[in-house]
């Protein structure tokens, strides 16, 4: 009598969809980073951005006005300026650092929008150096001063304009879309960015209160501290890029995101040159910027799925 084997039932193991995990080494740095990240771009935090920008102006203006009046103490006298022009200049730079907070914290989404941030950055530049040229002028202003300074002034202002218009079709080209399709390499991705953009941070912060110190005790930096940042943020991007490389090597891919550091070197240029060159150089990066994002989206459709299928972003 044959005995019949019944088959031995199979245990299915029910399959969760686990959230990618994070490097323990990128885990902490991002939640530090996602805490600044929501404080600084909540409403709340844009408020009290406007309110600090509105502060700052009467109060350098009043201070200024102190000064002329010799009411205040011959050692801080000596540092503070006489010519109301400068609280201008000083409530613009003050706007700078807080674009620039606004730029770092962009970098962990997107690489091309905060190529972008960089343009604003940049025709915000501009535009305070045209305030600079303006504050070196006396009061009351006289045609016979403002006649050679003119150029000077103009030129950096219409600078910042075609710049503000060619950021316009840059952002309408730009196709966000994930550097891989893999969920855990995406998430690792972006951990890296914002322990990238949060030593920038630091170190923008770092240089700033340093720079402020040196003014307020009668020295100053070799270069400002726009300069510095930006020499910082050309080893941020490289750094992006090779990081990049992990996740997509793609020759498009790898060839947009050295473009865009180009953009950053030339960016960084801009700010040394001449007024009229910088303004110039200014244009033609952006310009340049724009270029690279045409080619690329030209060339997106030949990315295969083996090569990641995908923007770096």
């Amino acid at each position: 009598m044959s005995v019949q084997e019944t088959p031995t039932p199979r245990l299915e193991v029910a399959q969760t969809n686990r959230p990618p995990r994070v490097n323990f080494l990128l885990a902490h740095p991002g939640r530090v980073f996602d805490w600044l990240e929501e404080h600084w771009e909540s409403p709340n935090g844009k408020r009290n951005v406007g309110t600090i920008l509105v502060v700052s102006f009467i109060m350098a203006n009043i201070i200024i006005e102190l000064n002329r009046l010799n009411w205040l103490p011959a050692d801080l006298a000596q540092v503070i300026p006489t010519n109301h022009l400068v609280s201008i200049q000083f409530a613009f730079n003050l706007l700078l650092v807080f674009e620039v907070i606004s730029l770092v914290f962009s970098l962990a989404h997107s690489v091309a929008v905060s190529v972008g941030k960089q343009f604003e950055v940049l025709s915000l530049i501009l535009v305070s150096n045209t305030f600079k040229e303006f504050a070196k002028l006396g009061e009351p202003l006289t045609w016979q001063e403002v006649e050679p300074a003119l150029v000077s002034i103009i030129a950096p202002a219409l600078g910042a304009l075609l710049i503000f218009v060619v950021l316009g079709f840059y952002y309408r080209l730009q196709q966000h879309q994930p550097i891989t399709t893999n969920k855990q390499d995406q998430v690792s991705f972006v951990a890296a960015k914002k322990l990238i953009a949060l030593l920038l941070l630091i170190s923008f912060i770092g240089i700033s209160l340093y720079n402020y110190w040196l003014y307020f005790t009668g020295s100053k930096l070799a270069s400002s501290i726009f300069e510095i940042f930006y020499t910082t943020l050309i080893f941020s991007d490289i750094l992006i890029v090779l990081f990049s490389l992990r996740y997509s090597s793609s020759y498009q891919v790898a060839f947009r995101n050295s473009g865009f550091t180009v953009a950053t070197i030339l960016i960084r240029i801009a700010l040394i040159a001449p007024v009229v060159i910088g303004s110039m150089v200014g244009v033609g990066t952006a310009l340049f910027a724009l270029g690279v994002t045409m080619a690329y989206n030209a060339y997106v459709p030949e990315l295969s799925p083996e090569e990641g299928m995908a923007h770096h972003e």
